[in-house]
């Protein structure tokens, strides 16, 4: 039988809104959310955390998780998700143990959901995808957006959709920074958005990057109005 793990990459150190990933979220550390999905899902033969630091392996172990040392090379600022990703495959299988899928799971994702986190295994399943990974439909249609130059002034991207009605422009997807599923093993040469990735698409609301104190706000918004509609 297909054996899967969750590795959730949580380094200590966070710039623009320190102590990030263990930061109280709606009374929990933020991680927390990440964790107790996983384990809930009873999809995952392994749920674990890769991590630098001390006080975010006391929240992960107390909560359920493994914890993985992560080595300080791979938690600056300049670390790659993949590389710490396969530093913890290699570190598992080191251990003797091994897997089929892999899901890496932020740690900044207290919106995630089992049904979609199913959803990404059964679909790269059944197919010959290599990836399947949360996405959500842009807000605004791309094709509108513009830039300012050096004086300050207005440059769309593409002017000559300047006059065509929205509901004409072709929609536009995005990362949603939730999961990313992975076949263990097998290697792509397209980029991470390309024909060897399964998008699963996730309604806008429950969709928030956490990188600054105004979308932990935001989140925290969101998460309070989405537990008094389920309420």
């Amino acid at each position: 039988m297909a054996k899967s793990v969750a590795i959730i990459p949580a380094r200590g150190g966070s710039k623009r809104i320190p102590r990030k990933n263990i930061k109280s979220f709606y009374g929990k550390p933020l991680i927390t959310y990440s964790i107790h999905i996983a384990l809930e899902s009873n999809i995952f033969d392994k749920v674990v955390v890769s991590t630098d630091d001390k006080e975010i392996t006391d929240i992960a172990i107390a909560h359920g998780a493994e914890v993985i040392p992560r080595p300080q090379e791979l938690a600056d600022d300049y670390s790659g998700t993949w590389d710490v990703i396969d530093h913890a495959i290699e570190y598992l299988q080191r251990q003797g143990e091994e897997f089929d899928f892999v899901c890496t799971i932020y740690a900044t994702a207290p919106f995630l959901q089992i049904k979609y986190l199913k959803e990404g295994l059964k679909r790269l399943k059944d197919s010959n995808a290599i990836h399947a990974f949360s996405a959500t439909s842009m807000p605004f249609p791309i094709q509108r957006t513009f830039r300012l130059n050096d004086n300050g002034r207005c440059e769309m991207f593409t002017p000559q959709y300047y006059n065509s009605r929205s509901q004409d422009l072709e929609e536009a997807y995005q990362d949603a920074g939730q999961f990313y599923w992975s076949k263990i093993g097998q290697k792509s040469n397209e980029v991470f958005f390309g024909k060897d990735s399964i998008p699963i698409i996730l309604p806008r609301y429950l969709v928030q990057d956490i990188d600054t104190l105004e979308d932990w706000k935001r989140a925290e918004i969101m998460y309070r109005v989405l537990q008094e509609m389920t309420s």
